[in-house]
């Protein structure tokens, strides 16, 4: 698609497209990583900032920010980036001034280098042509932990050198049980490319592979604990642990440097989400599969746009209109060009959902579970974690081999059967097909449980207010935290 608007404007501009056309493509590609990359990592971090103020804020009985910008604080986080641009930057005597100076930059470019690689929607994907987006993002994400490293032994401080080796401790240990855990999904899925991922969940959430077999299920579940280890989150946040190292790591940071790292971290909690969306939880497709009511005005067919993307129809087609044609859009109710816009703007919607749940749960852990010491951390991950990886790895391969799996279709007469194409055209056997919505049963239930639990606490908070072991000089609660003494006598 970049291609084809670079030689459409070398063309409108009275140029030779196959001399220009390289050079105009190089500039767009240059332009849209400067002003919509980078300007939605900004956002996303700044709102995740204040979001996770706000869930501290009602976990612990307060509001949080509730003043800059009018509704809730929401303009808190933008006062906050203010603030750390106009603040001098220091650098310590006895710090390694080149280093110190290049680690948070070190810490920040894999998370934005792994943005680029993100399926957000059929169209909307920045490098749709990479055929191992998984292994692509496992790997730029394991170099964010030398800018760790690098900012703890710049620093000269005894408090951030501590700090990085707990990171380089736990990056090693987790990055073990995360990889087998990621390797379940892609031995259901058969692939590393991050759309086809996507195309193959389309059926709904039955076909979603976290639900494809008991195994990875557990898979899913340990990836998510491994990936709060590997973002530095609670209760594996011992890099930063302020108990004891006063900020870890970037102690000795202030100003924009000091917020790079952060910067990287809520970006990174964001990625480790998508990832978790794409291999596990159907991309950026419904849940409702084809009976959607947005795909239906739309006329989208999740069947008929995978089949196009697997023969070729969808990347041999030229410009939105073709492409919305080749992808099964019908145009009856709405253009064709313009139900390819809102199908990927829908898309994106469901994407960034499905990785804001997986933030809002590890902001939930934070500000619930205690920090557990480093040999507790070490001990997780060799004995408890990397042993489960290593089963669920090994039932998940058993699973394949021994369960009747969908069939590969043939799109055409003359081509090789599609791995797993049949399940998303309907055709899994029917012990596959009982299992996933088994799962799928169970998922809802918990789902249910939590949704119930958290409407409970939500509906009955005024009978049920914040106790204080000193009631009688400073109430707990959100409208008064303190009460005059008694005046004394005349």
């Amino acid at each position: 698609m970049m291609q084809q608007w670079a030689s459409d404007l070398a063309t409108a501009a009275g140029l030779n497209p196959d001399v220009w056309t390289i050079w105009i493509a190089i500039a767009l590609r240059f332009t849209l990583v400067a002003t919509v990359v980078t300007a939605g990592i900004s956002v996303l971090a700044m709102f995740t900032i204040w979001w996770e103020r706000k869930v501290a804020g009602h976990i612990q009985g307060r509001f949080g920010p509730m003043h800059v910008g009018g509704w809730h604080g929401w303009a808190q986080s933008i006062a906050d980036g203010a603030k750390l641009f106009l603040k001098e930057d220091l650098i310590p005597d006895k710090a390694d001034a080149f280093l110190f100076r290049l680690a948070p930059y070190v810490a920040f470019a894999p998370v934005f280098a792994a943005f680029l690689a993100l399926p957000f929607g059929p169209q909307f994907i920045f490098e749709a042509g990479l055929n191992i987006g998984v292994l692509y993002l496992m790997a730029v994400l394991a170099v964010e932990v030398m800018g760790v490293i690098l900012a703890g032994w710049a620093s000269g401080s005894k408090w951030s050198i501590y700090g990085a080796m707990r990171e380089a401790c736990q990056m090693v240990s987790y990055e073990i049980p995360l990889g087998l855990s990621i390797i379940c999904g892609v031995l259901v899925a058969g692939t590393l490319h991050l759309l086809e991922l996507s195309y193959l969940q389309g059926g709904g959430i039955q076909d979603w592979f976290v639900f494809h077999n008991p195994f990875i299920f557990i898979a899913f579940l340990l990836y998510f604990i491994a990936s709060l280890a590997s973002n530095k989150r609670a209760p594996f946040d011992l890099p930063e642990s302020e108990s004891e190292l006063v900020a870890g790591f970037h102690t000795e940071y202030s100003g924009m440097r000091f917020s790079f790292f952060f910067f990287a971290e809520y970006a990174g909690m964001f990625v480790i989400g998508a990832i978790q969306a794409s291999l596990f939880l159907g991309g950026w497709n419904s849940p409702l599969g084809a009976y959607d009511p947005i795909y239906a005005l739309i006329g989208y067919d999740p069947v008929a746009a995978g089949t196009a993307y697997f023969t070729g129809a969808t990347a041999a087609a030229d410009g939105w209109t073709a492409k919305a044609t080749a992808m099964g859009l019908d145009g009856q109710t709405v253009p064709t060009w313009l139900g390819l816009i809102i199908l990927n703007l829908y898309c994106m919607a469901w994407f960034v959902a499905k990785a804001m749940g997986t933030i809002f749960i590890q902001i939930w852990l934070r500000w619930t579970l205690p920090r557990i010491r480093i040999d507790q951390v070490l001990h997780t991950c060799v004995k408890v974690l990397l042993p489960a990886s290593l089963v669920t790895f090994f039932g998940v391969a058993v699973w394949l081999l021994v369960v009747p799996q969908a069939p590969g279709v043939a799109v055409s007469p003359d081509a090789e059967p599609l791995t797993r194409l049949g399940q998303l055209a309907g055709v899994t056997p029917g012990m596959q097909l009982g299992t996933q919505w088994l799962l799928v049963a169970v998922a809802a239930l918990v789902v249910l449980y939590f949704i119930s639990a958290i409407a409970t606490a939500m509906l009955t908070r005024a009978s049920h207010p914040p106790r204080s072991l000193f009631t009688d000089t400073m109430p707990a609660g959100r409208d008064v935290t303190w009460t005059e003494p008694p005046k004394a006598g005349p």
